[in-house]
């Protein structure tokens, strides 16, 4: 097993789908970032990757209707899916969204972990808990940044934390959870520790013996 870091730093915009059938070729590894519309996700990706303005942030949530890749290299992609759960949008963009999402997830078969940002004031929401059990049940590994963590003190952060946890546990999956701030910087290294892994696994996985 060989040990390499991938520099995250790199990752570049190539393209916005409206669906998979205008995404790069289904091959190679995609991990796809999720979450609902006002979870921070656009500014989770600017700061895994170092790059301030990698992904579009906006105050109006519910801003990313397309899909959108980050190449890493030449076989390794970083997918930001479609904001899900914004009240202020009509019902037509709501099933738009979902109908994207849910051909991406069942569909694309590069992709190998999935990672669900929630706001650490409001986790496991309906929609939050159900992508999480479908990453779960597509035996995939999850990552879980509860997002915003700045916005708590401390003793509430652990708290939420180990709910969340334990919630989570029931599931039986490979999932991991911890706490996110992008203001802050916070839980930054571990969870590119975690999305090395998963590449790094990959790459051992389609390795010739």
């Amino acid at each position: 097993m060989s040990e390499q870091t991938i520099d995250f730093r790199r990752a570049h915009f190539v393209t916005s789908a409206p669906d998979i059938h205008h995404l790069p070729d289904d091959q190679g590894m995609e991990i796809a970032f999720a979450g609902r519309s006002n979870a921070g996700k656009s500014s989770a990706l600017n700061t895994l990757t170092d790059h301030r303005g990698l992904a579009h942030t906006s105050k109006r949530p519910g801003r990313t209707q397309l899909i959108n890749v980050f190449r890493l290299d030449d076989d390794k992609r970083l997918i930001d899916l479609p904001g899900y759960g914004f009240a202020k949008v009509p019902l037509e963009m709501k099933l738009q969204w979902q109908e994207k999402l849910a051909q991406y997830l069942e569909e694309r078969r590069c992709l190998k972990g999935l990672v669900v940002l929630m706001d650490i004031r409001h986790p496991l929401k309906d929609l939050d808990f159900n992508m999480i059990r479908w990453g779960v049940a597509a035996q995939m590994p999850v990552l879980v940044l509860l997002t915003k963590a700045d916005k708590l003190k401390q003793a509430e952060k652990q708290k939420t934390l180990r709910t969340v946890k334990a919630t989570l546990a029931e599931l039986e999956g490979e999932v991991t959870v911890q706490l996110f701030s992008s203001l802050k910087g916070t839980g930054r290294e571990p969870a590119l520790a975690v999305l090395n892994g998963w590449f790094q696994r990959h790459d051992d996985e389609t390795q010739p013996f």
